[in-house]
């Protein structure tokens, strides 16, 4: 299957069932709260919000590939488990580089919103940009 479909099809059950086979061993990933190498330490990054956040929905609206990259457009969002239920939502970009072997080796991630906006939205509720 082409990596642009396995990818799709990741983001549509999102955070289960994801193919970490798709990314190198040593892959780094990067957004503006996380930085760290390995492809175990980004499981247990995505077990981690399946297992603390609920309702979560990774809804792509733009994917594209030019030779060894690979651009998503997305927005995010959950409920967090407080008591008021308040629902976050993050709408940002993801560029993926490729190796020979078409593994991903590099996942950044840049949010259209500051964190500070993200952290707000557990108080108040903020209009998507």
């Amino acid at each position: 299957m082409d990596i642009l479909e396995i990818l799709k099809e990741d983001y549509k059950r999102f955070p289960c069932h994801q193919t970490y086979s798709i990314y190198a061993t040593d892959v780094y990933f990067k957004d503006p709260i996380n930085e760290f190498r390995g492809r175990d330490r980004y499981h247990k990054t995505i077990s981690f919000m399946a297992h603390w956040f609920k309702n979560m929905n990774l809804e792509l609206h733009e994917m594209t590939r030019s030779h060894d990259t690979i651009q998503t457009q997305w927005i995010l969002s959950w409920t967090t488990p407080l008591p008021w239920q308040p629902r976050i939502t993050i709408p940002g970009r993801s560029e993926l580089q490729l190796n020979p072997e078409n593994l991903i080796i590099s996942h950044i991630d840049y949010w259209h919103i500051s964190r500070l906006d993200v952290l707000k939205q557990h108080f108040v509720s903020i209009p998507a940009p």
